[in-house]
């Protein structure tokens, strides 16, 4: 991924233009936060982290995305939305639920935890969870579905690009505040955004890059 934006990182804006002070507290905090658990117990954040490695894998980098991390905090600080689906219960009940509920279902089926599971028969479980096919008691009466359209889905993923090291992949150069985007057609760059390469083209977006923490 980082092939597509070289030479790109999205710190270089730290002291520029594009980024004020709000900015700032908010991207150190978001790289200082807890390694986890507050919220969730020991045995619940090992299969939320197991989860997350399925969703969004990430056996490459050397510093991955601590995602759990992430999702525990928001259940630490009770963050909600503001709305839910009626058929899912209140934001931390639905994860430590569905976290209970896909740990029996790992040792109903393989007779291990979710987390000691091999990648292919925890991808199975995830795949039925997803086509509504797990059924343990310990779900109630919360759909498996659902939850992982509404939870897993919603906020594994958003914690992965509210990282830095997403942004990077992406060529985001983080909030609009305070200087904001012009450029807003398609096709269209800020002198201040990143530039995408193109094959054959690398060098050029290389030279773009170096500038844009100007």
């Amino acid at each position: 991924m980082r092939d597509r934006y070289p030479d790109y990182d999205v710190a270089d804006k730290r002291a520029t233009p594009s980024w004020n002070d709000a900015t700032r507290t908010a991207l150190d905090q978001r790289l200082a936060v807890h390694p986890g658990p507050r919220f969730l117990d020991a045995a619940a954040f090992a299969t939320l982290q197991a989860l997350c490695g399925r969703i969004l894998p990430q056996g490459e980098r050397t510093h991955p995305v601590p995602l759990a991390a992430y999702v525990d905090e928001k259940l630490w600080l009770d963050k909600r939305a503001g709305f839910r689906n009626a058929e899912l219960p209140p934001l931390r009940e639905a994860w430590q639920r569905g976290l209970a509920a896909l740990e029996a279902e790992a040792q109903r089926a393989y007779g291990r935890g979710f987390a000691a599971l091999d990648p292919a028969s925890q991808d199975a479980l995830v795949g039925r969870m997803a086509a509504g096919g797990l059924h343990d008691p310990a779900w109630g009466d919360m759909p498996c579905a659902l939850f992982f359209a509404e939870r897993v889905m919603a906020e594994i993923p958003r914690a992965y690009y509210a990282h830095p090291s997403a942004w990077n992949e992406i060529g985001f150069g983080g909030p609009a505040s305070p200087r904001g985007y012009v450029r807003l057609d398609f096709d269209k760059r800020d002198p201040w955004e990143a530039a995408e390469a193109q094959p054959g083209r690398e060098a050029e977006a290389r030279k773009a890059n170096s500038r844009v923490g100007r």
